[in-house]
């Protein structure tokens, strides 16, 4: 038995079939969700659709609907590189490429970017200059969910990078990488890493 001192319990108030085609009625009457809709579309166009014809890319690539490149005519991707939801690949402004080997897979939401901002120049950070320097990932290399790579960084083949991992330094071909920053665990066993010939990095670089 619930005491008479206990508050009131209460739920989610649910809408009638009624009330919610005329919340859908007005939403679609209302000129701020189109506008809003034209800058989806508009941000959609010039950070995926345009880049993705700059990017250099061999056979076999699977890149999702939303993810984000910027500068993509400095971006080489190899032959089979999977691209998860939502990352973002951001080369130099311009000079520094973003070179993925052959079988590359992103996980979701992973940031790859070659320039970052100065912080010791003066104020606002936004107004500094940026630093760039190329980012290599080398072939059958596995970026977790949400990793980041930062400027200069070269990742060898075979390598396996966890989730959430800062990758601030290199990171020889076939380790196992976590934390922030990227520290080596393990090893990775048992993986065959394909020939050199079929990499674009040698072509690139």
């Amino acid at each position: 038995m619930i005491p008479s001192s206990s508050p009131d319990l209460t739920s989610k108030r649910k809408l009638s079939r009624g009330q919610r085609f005329l919340r859908l009625l007005a939403s679609t009457l209302d000129p701020r969700a189109w506008a809003h809709l034209f800058k989806i579309v508009n941000y959609y166009n010039y950070s995926h659709v345009q880049p993705l014809r700059s990017v250099r890319r061999g056979e076999g690539c699977a890149i999702s609907p939303d993810a984000v490149f910027s500068h993509a005519e400095r971006v080489v991707l190899g032959e089979r590189v999977a691209i998860g939801s939502r990352c973002h690949i951001w080369a130099g402004n311009t000079r520094a490429r973003i070179l993925l080997g052959d079988d590359v897979l992103l996980g979701p939401e992973v940031m790859i970017t070659a320039s970052s901002y100065r912080f010791h120049d003066g104020s606002p950070v936004s107004r500094q200059a940026m630093d760039e320097a190329d980012i290599i990932i080398g072939r059958d290399v596995w970026l977790g969910t949400r990793a980041i790579v930062l400027p200069g960084v070269t990742i060898g083949d075979g390598a396996v990078i966890g989730a959430g991992t800062l990758v601030n330094r290199d990171i020889p071909p076939m380790a196992i990488a976590v934390g922030t920053p990227a520290r080596i665990v393990g090893e990775r066993r048992g993986a065959a890493v394909p020939p050199v010939a079929t990499s674009p990095h040698a072509v690139e670089d």
